[in-house]
């Protein structure tokens, strides 16, 4: 609900300070006094567009802000949830406006998006008028509004939540399915590679090992000639030592110190001929490697090639022939996968289809119902000759979504014959008001906005058309605060709050005041509504005759 309005050099307003209460608020006013420059302004502190000329003359700037009480459950929160932005009980929108058109947005003194505080204001206030419409004629809220006069919306819960599953799963499938054909894709190379590494056989540390005895082979000959002489000097010198301890072994000599002697020189003998043979063990094994060090040359440099052609060293080898192991394991299990995830996504599209189904049926039987219940309320308002329906167009199955299979549409045609047209439309702009005000009347329950605004709802009619509408915001107004610029007595007559505008000429200087009227301000402002710029006292007991005929 619309709780306060304040104005700064906007128009014709240099200052104003309003409040508002609940029930029916009327504006009244002589022609061209400003009544719908409040208006105006009310939408500018709801998100509508600024333009060039707004500011009043003399001001660089101008602001509106208007102060609403917003319900713990309302859907506006959501959005100001979204924003980072937390509010108590009242939202403060406030829109600065510069005199080149440009324009600043604010909630809760906050800077927002234009577009933000549009979404925000969409939710607190609609607007019907013959000059702008907002709410109702919005094509994008025609399907939630059938939705919700016919109460299905536990249907079309079950259609988002069936969608939103299908999809999740379908968006799963589709990566799965784009990362298997891309691993197939591979999947030979792969192979290929892993047969090659298999085949070669790399181990840990072997090129290490390689290139060590590469280094020892390539001296191979030198070695030779190296141990061969070794073992020759050994063998002399074995000989030596022998033929040494045999002398001494026949010498007969009784010598204590002799006996060590040749005990000594018979464990050198004996590791003599251990050196001796580990010599000659080495110089066979150097005479028969011939050949070696040509194969230790290819498989070292096999290996160092192969560990190229993978970017990796010669120790990661291994670890890469394990990483193609894994790899094509994942291939075989995202082939199980994707079989996996088809069977849930059917599964899943089935219950959309379902839920599609049933939501589509439900709509069908409520469109007529929602038809004839405005119906019911266009010829009291004049609109007898006017029919409004609402058409469901089938999409096509590809096109179906999170809304349903169908887009819904009101549309009216205002005389037997004519086409049907969008509403937003097809209406003269006091028709479409009261298409307006009989839609809001079926639908008043409905809807999020707090505050309903219409503007010369009752433009060209009188008597008994004029106290409709007066009857019909009055009923509207038990549910949703009502606001109506109105040149009805019969409207004024009902608010429970009556607002007067009028224009002041002070020298060369215009501006526009605003004056709440009680009592007989109140009546004498009603009297002028019917008799005109001569207020009689039959003026005057007819107003009081209607204001308590309102009362009662």
């Amino acid at each position: 609900m619309l709780h306060s309005l304040n104005v700064r050099d906007l128009l014709l307003l240099d200052r104003l300070d309003l409040e508002f209460g609940e029930g029916l608020s009327t504006l009244t006013g002589e022609t061209g006094a400003g009544k719908s420059i409040l208006l105006g302004c009310l939408g500018l502190a709801s998100g509508a567009r600024a333009e060039r000329g707004q500011v009043r003359i003399g001001s660089s700037q101008g602001s509106v802000t208007a102060i609403f009480t917003l319900p713990p459950d309302h859907p506006a929160r959501a959005i100001l949830a979204e924003q980072g932005i937390a509010c108590a009980e009242e939202i403060s929108l406030r829109r600065v406006v510069f005199a080149d058109g440009r324009s600043r947005a604010f909630i809760e003194d906050e800077p927002v998006a234009i577009g933000t505080l549009e979404r925000v204001g969409r939710d607190l206030v609609e607007v019907h008028g013959q000059f702008e419409q907002r709410g109702l004629a919005d094509p994008a809220r025609h399907r939630a509004l059938l939705d919700a006069f016919g109460g299905h919306e536990a249907e079309a819960e079950a259609v988002r939540r069936t969608w939103q599953a299908w999809r999740d799963v379908k968006t799963r499938l589709d990566e799965r399915r784009r990362a298997l054909e891309q691993a197939a894709a591979e999947e030979e190379r792969l192979r290929a590679h892993l047969a090659e590494l298999e085949k070669f056989g790399p181990v840990p540390r072997e090129e290490e090992e390689l290139a060590a005895e590469r280094q020892r082979l390539q001296t191979r000959d030198r070695q030779i000639a190296l141990f061969d002489e070794a073992a020759k000097g050994l063998a002399d010198a074995a000989e030596r030592l022998a033929g040494t301890q045999r002398k001494l072994d026949r010498s007969g000599i009784d010598d204590p110190s002799l006996e060590q002697i040749v005990e000594g020189l018979e464990r050198a003998s004996s590791e003599l001929a251990d050196v001796e043979r580990a010599t000659a063990e080495r110089l066979r094994e150097l005479v028969h490697a011939e050949g070696r060090l040509d194969e230790v040359e290819e498989r070292l440099f096999a290996l160092r090639a192969l560990a190229r052609k993978h970017r990796v060293s010669a120790d990661e080898l291994e670890g890469l022939r394990e990483e193609f192991i894994a790899e094509l394991g994942r291939i075989e299990t995202g082939a199980a996968d994707v079989v996996r995830l088809e069977a849930e996504a059917t599964i899943l599209h089935e219950r959309f289809l379902a839920a599609v189904q049933a939501l589509s049926a439900a709509r069908a039987r409520t469109a007529g119902a929602m038809s004839e219940a405005v119906a019911a309320e266009l010829a009291p308002l004049k609109l007898e000759r006017a029919t409004l329906r609402v058409t469901l167009t089938p999409l096509e199955p590809e096109a179906y979504g999170p809304d349903g299979a169908e887009r819904v549409a009101f549309e009216v045609r205002t005389n037997p014959g004519q086409p049907f047209g969008p509403i937003g439309k097809i209406a003269s702009g006091g028709e479409l008001a009261r298409f307006m005000l009989a839609l809001k009347v079926v639908l008043a329950r409905l809807q999020p906005a707090g505050t309903l605004v219409f503007d010369e709802i009752d433009a060209g009619t009188g008597g008994a058309t004029a106290d409709a509408i007066g009857e019909r915001l009055a009923r509207l107004a038990r549910e949703r605060q009502v606001l109506v610029v109105t040149h009805a007595p019969q409207v004024a007559a009902r608010a429970q709050s009556h607002l007067r505008v009028v224009k002041i000429q002070e020298d060369d200087r215009t501006r526009v005041v605003v004056e709440p009227l009680e009592g007989e301000e109140r009546r004498d402002e009603i009297a002028r509504m019917l008799a005109g710029a001569q207020v009689t006292s039959a003026a005057r007991a007819a107003a009081d005759s209607l204001i308590q005929d309102a009362v009662s």
